[in-house]
């Protein structure tokens, strides 16, 4: 799925690990969430990340792969209340 509206939201939040703004849309490396050689993972899991932090989550400077992907699963669960309450206040 792609969904530019999605990548929209999530660079308006700041960076989810360090807190900094602006931020970038950096998606999934796992390939249970569509990641795959040349092929970006599925919209849907994307979080909001500075540049340095991107930088480092795609480079494995955080952790292992494994330890990559829980970061991710947690980061992407954070997001996800954030997103909420973003669409909450609008209303």
């Amino acid at each position: 799925m792609r969904s530019a509206k999605r990548l929209a939201e999530i660079r308006k939040l700041p960076c989810v690990r360090c807190g900094q703004s602006p931020s970038q849309a950096a998606h999934s490396n796992s390939s249970k969430h569509g990641k795959g050689r040349g092929i970006k993972a599925d919209d849907a899991y994307t979080v909001p990340l500075c540049h340095s932090c991107h930088s480092q989550f795609d480079q494995y400077k955080l952790g292992s792969r494994g330890e990559s992907e829980k970061l991710f699963e947690q980061w992407l669960v954070r997001v996800e209340r954030m997103l909420n309450q973003t669409d909450k206040d609008i209303f």
